[in-house]
């Protein structure tokens, strides 16, 4: 693909560019550009007020300014005027080092030179809503087990369909979409690639879906627990590590009875080793500990993890290994920031690879009622703040993602905490009204 957006935007149509960027919080942030001037803003990048964002900055920083990628140019299937693209934040002529997408760059650079090619897969899973977010939006789904049921999943068919329309004419090799577990809950499923590929796709699969439920009058939520009876939404990442050609999968071995190299247990031994403090990243929210520890739903599972467990193919672990040569992690949910998980996975794949990591034993039993018997497992976190502590104690994970990323996204995470903790809930004033 040509490097110049100006050249693209004459060759496909576009009248406008958003550039955007992802902040610690996940909110993409973005200014609307015309054609006319993309090639400055190419040269120059987009002007912000990052304090404006979710970014560790005050009013008195200089300005921020957002650097498109032209390698990750895409045209809105549905408005194809006007074409996004992923920027990198830069300030005073360097990179801000708490951004999210340049935070996944380095690891990516430093995994290069030990000739590591990290490719990765997402599923992701949301809600459709009515448009008050409170109730889903189709009053006809409320089957025990709706996983899969054909009629509700037709009854969306237009949003779904349209979706999966644009995913293909956008090359992204889409293949499969389900009702899942939850009533008013989706799956929807494409090819893995490089995690900063899949990072990228992540960003704009999550403004696409948004934007196509609100043209159909719906709200599209990727929230992980909206709904406290059903099933949360998660948002697995499948992980395989080739060489820098991209065609030998480093993870795979014939011999190994799950199909494991040596390097591939040491990386699943790095994600074991930190995912206590690795949850604060894939599990971003105060809502995010209401899916991991979630009782049982109403569909009979939660189908999340709650301890540090590893597995073959059984989804009842926090990473499950359902075919030779990858594996899967299940601890991100739907609340995920596209960038910050696929950095920490990469940062403690390699410190395992490094320090020659264990994964454990593997575990085959059905966690949902036999969890209670492993007793040597680390429990994952039970809410947001002990997540931040983990994060914070862990020294290794936080050089990795650098120093300026893990300070500010501990600052303005504990500040989210305190606002939590201040407000006053319904269930205080129910529980608590008449001590």
């Amino acid at each position: 693909m040509a490097k110049d957006l100006a050249s693209l935007a004459k060759e496909r149509g576009v009248k406008y560019f958003l550039i955007s960027y992802t902040d610690l919080f996940g909110s993409q942030r973005a200014k609307l550009v015309p054609t006319a001037a993309i090639s400055d803003m190419q040269k120059d990048g987009a002007g912000f007020a990052g304090f404006a964002t979710w970014l560790d900055l005050t009013p008195a920083h200089p300005d921020l300014f957002a650097m498109p990628d032209p390698s990750s140019f895409i045209q809105l299937p549905w408005k194809k005027d006007v074409a996004w693209v992923a920027a990198d934040c830069v300030m005073e002529d360097k990179f801000v080092g708490q951004a999210p997408r340049v935070v996944l760059k380095k690891l990516m650079a430093e995994a290069a030179k030990e000739n590591l090619y990290v490719k990765t897969g997402v599923e992701c899973e949301f809600f459709l809503t009515k448009p008050c977010g409170t109730a889903i939006s189709d009053d006809s789904d409320t089957a025990t087990k709706s996983c899969y049921d054909q009629q509700a999943l037709m009854r969306r068919y237009d949003v779904i369909s349209e979706i999966c329309d644009y995913m293909q004419e956008l090359g992204w090799g889409p293949y499969q979409n389900d009702h899942e577990d939850a009533n008013g809950q989706w799956e929807m499923n494409w090819n893995f690639d490089d995690a900063l590929i899949t990072a990228d796709r992540h960003a704009f699969f999550k403004f696409m879906t948004k934007s196509i439920a609100e043209k159909h009058g719906f709200r599209a939520t990727f929230m992980p627990k909206p709904f406290l009876g059903l099933t949360g939404s998660g948002c697995h990442a499948h992980i395989s590590v080739w060489d820098s050609t991209g065609k030998t999968n480093m993870f795979y071995d014939t011999t190994d009875e799950m199909g494991l190299s040596k390097q591939g247990y040491n990386f699943l031994g790095g994600i074991m080793r930190h995912a206590s403090s690795l949850s604060a990243i894939t599990n971003p929210t105060v809502n995010s500990y209401k899916r991991i520890n979630a009782p049982r739903t109403l569909s009979g599972a939660t189908w999340a993890p709650n301890t540090v467990t590893w597995t073959g193919n059984n989804r009842t672990h926090m990473v499950r290994v359902p075919g030779k040569g990858r594996f899967e992690l299940r601890l991100p949910d739907g609340a995920a920031n596209p960038y910050p998980p696929q950095a920490g996975i990469i940062a403690a794949g390699i410190n395992g690879i490094h320090n020659k990591a264990d994964p454990g034993k593997r575990l085959d039993i059905d966690m949902y009622p036999l969890g209670h018997t492993v007793t040597d497992a680390p429990l994952l976190p039970l809410n947001l703040l002990d997540a931040l502590r983990n994060f914070e104690a862990d020294g290794e994970l936080r050089q990795a993602l650098g120093e300026d990323f893990s300070s500010a996204y501990l600052k303005m995470k504990r500040q989210e905490w305190n606002s939590y903790c201040s407000h006053l809930s319904q269930w205080e004033r129910d529980n608590t009204l008449d001590i």
